[in-house]
């Protein structure tokens, strides 16, 4: 096993890796010190590439500095593909920020974590709500997320007793009304697993992405299996699933589907090829990407520029935002900037949506070097959905670094934004 260490004392192997930066006049940055390592590896830039699951474009970013320092997962992940155990050899002195990987946790979370992990294994007294009555509180926690201000603050103080009554009902109503409770308990744990997402509970949201897929499949229900898909397909590219699996869940889920049903199969669908598109722009495959994104753009087109998926919020907007975390994914920074300056985020329905689209614009800004406009547009995303800003890694960990070495134009903007997300030091 490594023995990866953050910032080593007296090791004698850190020790020489002074020596040899101090002998170049300056210290090598980490994109120098992971090309110095894989050359002395003898390893190739696609052979690297492969084996963190990354593309070849990605390491070559790195190594240009293009790109910075990973987080800590990954960062590991690229140590052991290049047989280096100690962190020093690739970090050098940099320090590596706490606020940067540290995943903050919602006051709620234990509560919510509470909810999930209790089993009412006795028959309750009361009956059960009846599913329309269900449908109108789900419809409520939806709107909750999606609406301006503390969203997770929201539908943390209705998840528990929600979640609760859903179980209750799904196992107590029989025949139609015990499949749709099945449904809406499906997005009980959507919801669930998008309160607990970028938070320090990885065991919970892969148990509400099972759990939300059991029911649905339990259901009965193709429209609820492809949500379930979706969500998913997120789990499972932070769990560093293999991107083949990911598209077979999805392309598997298409096939559920008939577009002759109506808008709602339409809109699932391309969410669905949106899902693809993501797992292929994670590995660098841009052709097939592409192909993928198309295919929801396609989705897109045949329902109109004004429809918008009720609580998924598939539509133009979404699409087109998309392309922008496509891009980024691929490192593709003038594509990924040029889709951001063709598309409306004010307009977006959704301000968690539109918060984490405006953190994806920065990130690509933040590829081409435009720090003024990563610091502002982050500022944007806070202003849209504060908890968005405050629970997403990239935020948090640009923040701190553009608040202790930023340029000085933007340094006091970037203290303020990182006292505001909470990862000052």
């Amino acid at each position: 096993m490594l023995a990866h260490r953050y910032r080593p004392e007296c090791d004698v192997r850190t020790e020489s890796i002074m020596a040899h930066d101090a002998e170049n006049g300056s210290p090598l940055t980490f994109g120098q010190r992971v090309r110095r390592e894989r050359e002395r590896k003898g390893q190739t830039r696609p052979v690297l590439a492969g084996l963190v699951g990354r593309s070849t474009e990605w390491v070559k970013a790195i190594e240009n500095d293009r790109l910075g320092m990973p987080r800590l997962p990954l960062l590991l992940r690229l140590a052991e593909a290049l047989g280096v155990d100690d962190l020093a050899a690739l970090t050098g002195d940099e320090r590596i920020a706490a606020a940067t990987y540290t995943k903050a946790a919602h006051p709620s979370l234990l509560r919510v974590k509470e909810a999930l992990t209790t089993y009412d294994l006795l028959t309750r007294d009361e009956e059960p709500a009846p599913a329309a009555v269900l449908a109108t509180r789900v419809q409520n926690a939806w709107q909750a997320w999606h609406g301006f201000g503390d969203h997770r603050s929201r539908v943390a103080n209705v998840l528990p007793a929600l979640l609760a009554d859903l179980q209750h009902a799904a196992r107590t109503h029989e025949g139609a009304d015990r499949r749709r409770s099945q449904v809406l308990l499906a997005q009980g744990y959507h919801l669930a697993q998008l309160y607990l997402s970028f938070q320090p509970a990885p065991e919970l949201v892969m148990l509400t992405g099972d759990r939300s897929m059991t029911m649905a499949q339990d259901a009965d229900s193709p429209r609820a299996m492809a949500a379930s898909a979706w969500y998913l397909n997120h789990v499972f590219r932070d769990a560093g699933e293999r991107h083949e699996a990911r598209v077979d869940l999805a392309m598997k889920s298409v096939r559920l589907l008939d577009p002759e049903r109506g808008p709602e199969d339409i809109a699932l669908g391309g969410l669905l090829h949106l899902a693809a598109c993501l797992s292929f722009a994670k590995v660098g495959q841009k052709g097939n990407a592409e192909r993928h994104w198309d295919r929801a753009d396609a989705a897109a087109k045949r329902l109109g520029d004004a429809y918008v998926h009720p609580w998924l919020m598939f539509g133009r907007g979404m699409v087109d935002a998309y392309a922008i975390t496509m891009n980024n994914d691929l490192v593709r920074s003038g594509a990924a900037v040029d889709a951001a300056t063709h598309i409306d985020l004010g307009s977006m329905q959704s301000a968690t949506r539109r918060s984490f689209h405006l953190i994806e614009t920065a990130r690509a800004y933040g590829l081409a070097g435009e720090t003024v406009a990563v610091v502002h547009l982050l500022k944007k995303a806070y202003e849209a959905s504060p908890e968005t800003a405050c629970f997403n890694l990239f935020a948090r960990g640009t923040a701190a670094e553009l608040a202790e070495n930023g340029s000085a134009i933007i340094r006091d903007d970037a203290r303020g934004l990182a006292r505001q997300l909470g990862v000052a030091a």
